[in-house]
């Protein structure tokens, strides 16, 4: 990390931390309520070609508590990862939290399998059990652009997560290619990445050709806020 940017987190915590106890003590930690309030309503997608987000990505993810459910910050934040994984320059069918920088287990996923194929959120998603044969297919990642990869995934899973509204917990099965998009989105939730389960990856010049004009127009640039104030 680099001085300015270390300097500017030990600041904010300093100055956060004057703002007495019953501040801290709210949903979200400090630096996690900062990520969902300075975003743009598409978030900035962390990548593992930068050391730092590689960091965060290979992390692994905790739950939210109830509190956190019901607060308007996770619903500013769901909000946000829906337009993200939605935007023409991203392109998605999931996005797991530390993708856009909060080490939560939340993910959005598109599911194929619904009439209309909406984007749903599933907070503290888990897989429950794989079902079926295992399946290879090829995968993309968002946070690894222009390269795909072969990856073995089970043909059904059932999953688990806590309805924010009543704050219990619900469990789907899910077959075909959605339950795929559950697996790969579930592994960021634990700091995996695909191409840690990949036989094979290559490079998709389609992809990256498609990436290219939003590239130049500096869609996937970081925020300056997120590089300590450089420019």
């Amino acid at each position: 990390m680099k001085a300015r940017h270390l300097f500017l987190l030990i600041l904010f915590y300093a100055i956060a931390s004057c703002a007495g106890p019953r501040k801290l003590q709210g949903p979200f930690e400090v630096w996690e309520r900062t990520v969902i309030t300075l975003s743009d309503s598409v978030m900035y997608v962390n990548v593992m070609s930068d050391f730092e987000d590689s960091m965060l990505l290979k992390a692994p993810c905790r739950d939210l508590s109830d509190e956190e459910l019901q607060s308007d910050l996770y619903a500013m934040l769901t909000r946000k990862m829906v337009c993200t994984v939605r935007a023409p320059q991203q392109g998605g069918v999931g996005l797991a939290a530390p993708q856009v920088g909060i080490r939560r287990r939340i993910v959005v996923v598109q599911r194929l399998d619904k009439e209309g194929e909406p984007f749903e959120v599933y907070p503290n998603l888990r897989i429950l059990e794989h079902l079926g044969d295992t399946v290879r297919g090829p995968e993309g990642c968002l946070s690894i652009p222009g390269k795909r990869g072969t990856v073995p995934r089970s043909e059904g899973v059932i999953v688990r997560w806590t309805d924010p509204q009543t704050l219990q917990a619900v469990t789907d099965t899910v077959h075909g290619f959605t339950a795929v998009i559950f697996q790969h989105e579930a592994d960021h939730l634990d700091g995996i990445i695909y191409t840690d389960r990949a036989e094979s990856v290559w490079h998709d010049a389609e992809w990256e050709a498609e990436r290219a004009p939003y590239e130049e127009a500096g869609a996937y640039k970081k925020p300056r806020w997120l590089r300590g104030g450089e420019a």
